[in-house]
């Protein structure tokens, strides 16, 4: 966990780093080109990996053959996707209305076949949980692609340098995953070994069609039905309420899968395990989230500067919408640890209606009205994830709620003090200073007096952090 959110948190540094030097340098509308292009994108990742990667970690016992399996069928149906991409492209750009779309989705779509070429290196790692590698790939391959980008961007490459970014950071990911790993495929299929994890694997692929299709019709909508430069409002908006939200869901997505699937047949040790990450994770989430709302004024106009000023209530907004996606994701990975693939589906696929309604709703009132309609549905998503956990192990939305509330009462005390002192400083500077020292002192404290135990957890780590003990 600890070298996994080290990685995480890294990369996400690195990225916001060079996000903000990047929306210095390009416009929003150059963001927004990519976010029109987000969904195909990633619904054709999820039909190359097919959850046969999670196949792969929740199997017990795995041979090459399995491997060589996936990498082949991962290789072959990447190949066959890039293609219709490269077809379609037109089309997309006609959709949006958009002809420079043509030549962006053909050469961004290369990433779909870059990034197959390391799925099962990269799941030989998880198995193994072996973070500190993948840490090490993540790292380098951001930092080296976010400097390249910021070059380009820099000497008025514009979209472009944004497109090299992404080629890039995939191509070194892809060189390391092969160094690190010392696995070569043998280009071997198996239609028993692909039929034994395709089983498994096919009903992750129907949940991940679904969750990257919901989770980017948002951003097809907007590019749809308002300007590239407001879906820019938008990705942009979202890369940094997802700088906590999605570093800790990736964190513990990463992380509590190839652990929980390890206690799969101890459900007393399962259940424990599982309501200490959730304990945990609820206590970093829940006052970062409520911070960055608090400060995304003065953080938007101080580093992105005016031009982006309409992205700050969509921020604050989305950090809302994203406070419990970490704890949903927990929720359902449990699921699939136990090899319950069809009860993941069965959950994911019940939440449809309410994301359609929320869309239908409020795309004629406005971005910010969509936005809106998300924290919405990301509270009742909640309460569905919940219940299946509830129903199998005894563990459901009332006892996680109950054992988050102290962590709630404590945010809620810091999100407080940290409004009020932040409104004495008309400067920027002072506001972010203020608040970061004010969040600090009032949810540390707070959270020793209602004795959550977490706060002692966190000391241990910190400690082993600082004598190397890691």
């Amino acid at each position: 966990m600890i070298w996994s959110a080290l990685d995480k948190f890294a990369v996400q540094a690195g990225q916001l780093v060079i996000g903000i030097i990047l929306a210095r340098l390009l416009m929003p509308e150059d963001f927004g080109l990519i976010g029109m292009l987000s969904i195909f994108l990633a619904i054709s990742q999820s039909f190359i990996d097919s959850g046969m990667g999670s196949g792969l970690i929740q199997k017990k016992e795995r041979s090459d053959l399995d491997f060589s399996t996936v990498f082949v069928f991962n290789l072959a149906v990447s190949i066959i996707f890039y293609l219709l991409l490269f077809i379609a492209a037109p089309l997309i750009a006609l959709f949006y209305e958009t002809p420079g779309l043509v030549t962006l989705t053909r050469v961004l779509g290369l990433n779909i076949i870059i990034n197959a070429l390391a799925i099962v290196q990269r799941s030989k790692l998880v198995i193994h949980i072996d973070f500190k590698t993948i840490a090490k790939v993540n790292v380098i391959s951001v930092f080296s692609s976010g400097a390249i980008a910021v070059y380009f961007a820099f000497t008025g490459w514009g979209v472009w340098a944004l497109v090299f970014q992404n080629l890039i950071r995939s191509l070194i990911s892809v060189a390391l995953f092969w160094v690190f790993t010392h696995w070569k495929p043998s280009l071997i299929f198996s239609t028993e070994s692909f039929k034994r994890l395709f089983g498994f694997g096919s009903k992750l692929l129907i949940s991940g069609l679904y969750a990257q299709g919901f989770n980017e019709i948002y951003n097809v909508m907007i590019g749809k039905v308002y300007s590239a430069a407001d879906l820019g409002y938008y990705t942009r908006s979202k890369q940094f309420a997802e700088i906590s939200s999605g570093t800790v869901t990736a964190v513990v997505q990463q992380v509590t899968y190839p652990i929980l699937a390890s206690l799969q047949d101890d459900k007393e040790r399962l259940v424990s395990v599982f309501s200490r990450l959730l304990r945990m994770t609820s206590f970093l989430i829940f006052p970062a989230m409520t911070l960055l709302a608090l400060m995304a004024d003065p953080l938007v106009m101080l580093f992105l500067t005016a031009k982006w000023a309409p992205a700050i209530v969509l921020l604050q907004w989305l950090c809302f919408a994203r406070l419990v996606t970490p704890i949903s994701s927990i929720n359902m990975n449990i699921l699939n640890a136990v090899g319950r693939s069809d009860l993941f589906l069965k959950v994911d696929l019940s939440k449809a209606p309410i994301v359609i309604a929320a869309l239908l709703i409020t795309i004629p009132m406005g971005v910010k009205a969509i936005v809106i309609g998300s924290v919405v549905t990301s509270a009742l998503s909640f309460i569905i994830n919940t219940y299946m956990p509830g129903k199998l192990f005894g563990y459901g939305t009332l006892k996680q709620v109950k054992e988050m509330i102290p962590v709630i009462i404590a945010t809620c005390v810091m999100a407080l003090s940290v409004y009020l002192a932040m409104n004495i400083f008309p400067s920027h500077w002072l506001k972010i200073v203020t608040g970061l020292i004010t969040a600090l002192a009032t949810y540390l404290p707070v959270s020793y007096l209602l004795k959550i135990e977490e706060l002692q957890e966190l000391k241990r780590v910190i400690r082993k952090i600082a004598t190397g003990k890691l």
